[in-house]
């Protein structure tokens, strides 16, 4: 398996610290919101290389943060008139619900900025007693000129990356930054009350759980510079070792070719997504390109992809299989493992899907050849439920899936429309039943008449 190296900026064959075992981390959103579609792409792009590796037959300890103490949320705080628990608490249940909708693998480790505290502080102290760090009337700041390969992470310079640093003319150094901020509202500290900034904490919780044997360091382009870099800083003069053996980065979202921002206006909450579109869709969307890539989303661009993962559901409908649990299976069908082969090289999602858009058609043209080949069917259901696993679809029963955008009320409309049809039908009232079906035809409602009764569909 080869993996883009942020760093290095080139594909390195992947060697875990130890074998069949991999240490993740993905830098998780800091829960003042909703989530956006720029923390449903990273999420659903990481948990393709979970997959991946798990496919691969390594077990993963995958850990994804909550920054649950920042500016942000303390003027969430203020806005709402609400604790800092409050607020966290519910914007990370919503985060996870969205999450479990986008088929998310649980993750190992969901640490809180907050459990982390105390060692956050003796993590500030032993910078300050080696000197890496210095006080000023605001808080503890990290002296960026101690490491001398400040910037190898990201590959910039000082001048390229000034407004992306902390203003303060008082600083020994522009690139400096917070690693406490002092406040007499928060935690107790022998350097001065306070709370974290933003990169110790990262740092803080990968040492915690992962001991010196973090293998792959996962986030949004966004985060290399400068929360990646000052985490790796402060690792490396703590500690004398790298933090992690691989950095990877998901690129931009961009909404009509423009970088996704609140302060551009054109943060599309996933929330709003998921209310016109099945969660699986939006899922095969963000796949659909290659996880460096910018990602400019386009509505005809998810309508596209939809119907694409309808081809999938099709052939499941087609072969009667229920939803899949998210359980790995062995990777034994040929085409699995050449899906498989394909996300090997740097998680090519690209071709891995139009391998199984051939795929796809190909079962098709046998499957109208010869319907009753029980051999060849049984085959199909075990490379469908692989190819499932490894993509993260197929998870919803399929009648459903093709009942998606139908309130409770309609539901119960149709079935009722359905037997007032039958009835007709069985009063030989042809007339009537027919037009019962072109009203609901009209309104994006197909009947099908099946051995086991009438199957509805949402059209579109």
């Amino acid at each position: 398996m080869v993996l883009f190296d942020s760093v290095l900026k080139k594909k390195c064959t992947f060697i875990s610290r130890e074998e069949k075992k991999v240490n993740l981390y993905l830098c998780g959103p800091t829960v003042y919101d909703d989530a956006h579609l720029g923390h449903a792409r990273s999420s659903v792009c990481f948990d393709l290389l979970r997959r991946v590796l798990m496919a691969n037959n390594y077990e993963v300890i995958f850990t994804r943060n909550y920054t649950d103490i920042d500016d942000k949320i303390l003027k969430k705080m203020k806005e709402e008139n609400q604790s800092l628990e409050y607020i966290t608490n519910f914007y990370i249940k919503r985060y996870e619900d969205d999450m479990r909708a986008l088929n998310i693998l649980e993750p190992t480790h969901k640490p809180k900025a907050t459990e982390y505290i105390q060692e956050m502080i003796e993590y500030i102290q032993i910078l300050l007693d080696t000197n890496f760090a210095y006080k000023l009337n605001d808080g503890i700041y990290f002296d960026t000129s101690k490491d001398k390969k400040y910037f190898c992470i990201s590959n910039r310079n000082l001048d390229d990356t000034q407004s992306r640093l902390e203003d303060n003319i008082i600083k020994k150094n522009p690139s400096d930054f917070v690693l406490w901020k002092f406040d007499d509202e928060f935690y107790t500290a022998n350097f001065g009350n306070g709370r974290p900034g933003w990169h110790t904490e990262c740092v803080v919780m990968i040492e915690s759980i992962y001991k010196n044997k973090l293998d792959i360091h996962a986030g949004g382009m966004d985060l290399l510079f400068p929360h990646h870099e000052n985490e790796a800083c402060q690792c490396r003069c703590k500690n004398n070792y790298e933090l992690a053996n691989f950095w990877l980065h998901n690129g931009f979202v961009q909404i009509n070719g423009e970088k996704m921002s609140k302060s551009l206006g054109n943060s599309f909450f996933l929330k709003d997504s998921l209310k016109i579109f099945c969660a699986e869709a939006i899922r095969f969307y963000l796949l659909s390109s290659h996880y460096r890539a910018n990602f400019n989303y386009s509505l005809e661009d998810l309508k596209a992809a939809k119907k694409r993962l309808d081809k999938f559901y099709r052939l499941k409908k087609r072969l009667n299989l229920n939803a899949f649990k998210d359980k790995k299976p062995k990777i034994e069908s040929q085409i699995a493992k050449e899906i498989l082969t394909a996300l090997n090289d740097d998680l090519n999602s690209s071709k891995a899907l139009a391998l199984l858009d051939e795929f796809i058609n190909e079962c098709n043209n046998k499957l109208d050849q010869n319907s009753k080949d029980k051999f060849y069917k049984n085959s199909l259901n075990e490379a469908i439920e692989e190819i499932s696993f490894i993509f993260g679809i197929g998870k919803i029963d399929t009648i459903k899936y093709f009942q998606f955008g139908v309130n409770e009320t309609q539901s119960r409309y149709i079935e009722e429309q359905i037997k007032l049809r039958d009835m007709a039908k069985k009063e030989k009232n042809y007339a009537l039943a027919d037009q019962i079906r072109d009203k609901l035809s009209q309104e994006n409602i197909v009947l099908m008449d099946t051995a086991n009764g009438v199957i509805w569909e949402k059209n579109g």
